[in-house]
Formats: structure tokens, sequence, C-alpha cells
């Protein structure tokens, strides 16, 4: 069962979302918060799965409660899920530098969100479908300049191919088609990536080939 917190200044939109997630059999809601700091003392109570975290509440805004959640090592199998009512909210990219999962808008589809809890889960990083390479763009434009590659030396060469191929946006499958190998092949590869570098799920990793200077602005066609 998937316990999720939900963490949201509008009781109207809390009682939505519990309402669809209680319905699903292997899903529950394990408790709500209506401001940041209740969010985290909520998740320090609960130890949830994922957290559904609005950007901005008050108190304690998300953006700052999720810093103060991924940066716990207590917390560290609790995944956060922003909630935005703008595709490219300017708090986003510091909330996926911070380690927040991925983000979704307010109004994305019942079924996408479904997915998005399952998907936090397994570890992959969720983005609203079709805001992805606009959001890593951006996201590059804004990051810092390339440190040097050292982070990088316990990479194969494959590995660094598939960090790179996750840091302009492609999925699992693409890059499976990509590298002309399976699926799981591809996923092993990204797995064993992650766990190298310390990266907490894939929106880190894509934070990291940025940052590292594997993957550049200007690299997305």
């Amino acid at each position: 069962m998937i316990r999720v917190l939900l963490a949201d200044d509008q009781s109207l939109v809390r009682a939505g979302f519990k309402a669809l997630l209680d319905a699903q059999p292997d899903i529950e809601v394990a408790g709500e918060a209506a401001d940041g700091e209740e969010a985290l003392r909520r998740v320090r109570e609960l130890r949830p799965d994922v957290v559904l975290m609005d950007i901005r509440m008050p108190a304690l805004d998300g953006l700052a409660a999720t810093r103060r959640i991924t940066d716990d090592d207590a917390l560290k199998g609790v995944k956060v899920i922003m909630l935005t009512t703008f595709e490219l909210d300017e708090y986003v990219f510091e909330a996926i530098r911070s380690g927040a999962s991925g983000f979704l808008v307010k109004d994305t589809e019942p079924d996408e969100l479904l997915r998005a809890v399952r998907a936090v889960v397994e570890g992959d990083a969720l983005l609203s479908p079709g805001v992805t390479r606009r959001l890593i763009a951006e996201f590059a434009a804004r990051s810092k300049e390339p440190g040097v590659e050292g982070a990088l030396a316990e990479l194969t060469e494959r590995e660094r191919e598939v960090m790179a191929l996750v840091g302009i946006g492609l999925s699992n499958d693409e890059i499976a088609r990509r590298l002309v190998v399976s699926p799981l092949t591809a996923k092993t590869h990204v797995s064993r990536t992650m766990v190298k570098l310390g990266a907490r799920d894939r929106a880190q990793l894509v934070v990291l080939a940025y940052e590292s200077g594997l993957v550049r602005p200007g690299w997305l066609g």
C-alpha cells in the first residue's frame, strides 16, 4: 500500500485528491496538512511514501518544506511531488534541485496523478505531460555554470551516455530505442548511475547532468 500525505492550504483541493486516491486499491491517504509547518510535522509523524506538496502555502511554503524533508536523512524514503497552478512556476526549478521528485499542475488528469504517485515510489522522476523538455530547457538556462566532471569519474562510458539521454528528457523506453537495447537494460543503467552518484531519483540525475557539464543548454534540438 502506497501511503500519501496531502499538503495544500485549500481544503477543497485536498478533498478532491483524497477521494481519488482512497478509491485506489493500492493507495491510501495517510494524512493531510494545510501549511508547510504542519506538513513537516505530519511527515515526521506518519512517514508517508509520497507527499503531494503545494508550492504556495502559508506559514512555510512548499519549497522550504521540501528542502527540509529532502535534507533530513531520517526521511530519505519520502518522495515529494510539487503541485502548482502554472506549468512553469519559477519555484519548480529550485524545488527539483532541492530533491523533489517532480511536479504536476493542479488541473492534471486523474489518471496522470495516479501514475505520478506510483512512478515516484518506483524512483522515477515525474513531470506533467508535454512540459518535460520545456522544463529541462528552462532549468538549463537558469542553472549555474557547469562544474568539473570529477563526480562522473566512476561512471562507465555507457552510463555517461545514458545519463546524458536522461538529461535531455528521454524515458527508459526512448533510451532503449536510441541505444538499441532492451528497456530493462536501459532501466538498469539508469539505476546504477543514480546509485553511483547518490541521486535520489531521475529528477536529480537531470540536475547533475547539467551541473557536471555532461549536458549543456541547446542540446534539446
